[in-house]
């Protein structure tokens, strides 16, 4: 058998593959469907200090190749998730990731100083949360306030801390950069790409919020993209996402650079995706006689 494991910032993940967050729930619904034990890492869904009411519906809509939401990070908050939903992704030989959002600094600090005392292996920060303080603009659309929240989240972080980037931007290198300078251990991408859809027999807009985050297969050539290019930016490890639904499109991210990879939007349509990609990838290296999956990240210049 081929050597899957991986390494992220010092955590060894027994397999490049993880859930994409807020796919995924906690694992909880999905694990009818997924064996957790078999998965390189679960990303939660988001996290914040406080329960979140999200944004009124509608707030999924079906796009070519892909979907639109505005769900608005709707959770329990952070006294409920350390009280359920550790407790059950504990049963599980997997590595715990938890999505961590916030509207200010201090809130995002707060989730993290909390997590520090849970046994969760590693924090992913969205930064894609609009910025109350700075007028609704999104902490990862600055470098300069990623730069920022990047460095005051590290001192409070027990744990590797990804930061995980918004494609919404001009220059994805000058964003990874930023969050490497910040000290970052590790960057995600990419999240979702701001796209509207509009109903034409209603009139209006197709989500209540008019504009979502696209995801799904239209996405992936984008991501694969952009995780070239902070590849070749920045010396931390890289975890690619963006329209993975196959052991394939998994394999693109790598090759690009990625160390691992998250499925997301996939997961709704067929929630045996991750498995199906976690024995796509061992039986590719099998075929092609590759001993060690580390040999293909980057492997692509």
């Amino acid at each position: 058998m081929s050597k899957m494991s991986v390494n992220l910032a010092g955590v060894t993940l027994k397999n490049p593959v993880m859930t994409a967050s807020g796919t995924f729930g906690s694992g909880a619904e999905y694990s009818e469907f997924v064996d957790l034990n078999n998965l390189g890492a679960v990303v939660t869904k988001g996290v914040a200090n406080v329960p979140w009411p999200g944004n009124p519906t509608p707030r999924v809509a079906e796009t070519t190749g892909g979907m639109l939401n505005a769900i608005g990070l709707q959770n329990p908050g952070i006294d409920v998730f350390c009280e359920r939903d550790i407790p059950f992704l504990k049963k599980f030989d997997t590595k715990i990731i938890v999505n961590v959002c916030g509207k200010t600094t201090e809130d995002y600090c707060e989730v993290v100083e909390r997590l520090g005392n849970e046994p969760v292996d590693m924090l992913e920060i969205n930064v894609s949360c609009p910025n109350v303080k700075e007028g609704g603009i999104a902490f990862g659309q600055n470098p300069k306030a990623l730069e920022a929240i990047t460095r005051e989240v590290k001192k409070y972080a027990r744990q590797p801390v990804i930061m995980k980037l918004s494609p919404n931007v001009t220059d994805i290198t000058e964003m990874a950069r930023a969050a490497e300078a910040g000290g970052a251990d590790v960057v995600s991408l990419i999240n979702t790409i701001t796209g509207m859809k509009i109903d034409i027999n209603r009139r209006t807009f197709a989500l209540a919020n008019k504009t979502g985050g696209m995801s799904g297969p239209a996405v992936k050539p984008v991501a694969v993209r952009m995780v070239y290019q902070v590849a070749n930016a920045v010396k931390i490890p890289i975890i690619g996402m963006g329209g993975i639904a196959s052991a394939e499109d998994a394999l693109e991210f790598i090759m690009a650079g990625a160390t691992a990879v998250s499925v997301g939007t996939a997961n709704f349509i067929n929630p045996y995706t991750t498995q199906e990609v976690v024995d796509g990838m061992a039986a590719f290296l099998e075929r092609q006689k590759v001993e060690d999956i580390n040999e293909l990240i980057g492997c692509v210049k």
